[in-house]
């Protein structure tokens, strides 16, 4: 699998921006991507040295939503989300630097 197949975005909210200062990034990466995989995806893309990284998979949520035909109910999909730190003589990736 490729570098960017396995990263497939950042994820931007307010608790992932907190992170930012300390070098912590959170991504939305594949379903089947590993914790190794994904460390040498951010390394070889961004080109810093991670320390470690966090992975969580992340449950869909289910949407109801009521028409003039009655109610309709969907989900989200499932994704994995991978929180990354880098380590402390690394530099700061660049996409990230300009949200601050």
């Amino acid at each position: 699998m490729r570098a960017h197949d396995i990263i497939i975005k950042p994820i931007l909210t307010e608790k992932s921006y907190k992170g930012l200062a300390n070098k912590v990034y959170t991504f939305k990466v594949a379903k089947d991507a590993n914790k190794v995989e994904i460390r040498k995806a951010v390394e070889e893309i961004f080109e810093v040295k991670v320390e470690k990284v966090n992975t969580i998979n992340v449950k869909g949520r289910t949407k109801t939503q009521n028409t003039k035909r009655g109610r309709t109910v969907g989900k989200t999909s499932d994704y994995k989300k991978a929180i990354v730190t880098l380590t402390k003589d690394s530099k700061t990736i660049a996409f990230f630097d300009s949200l601050q």
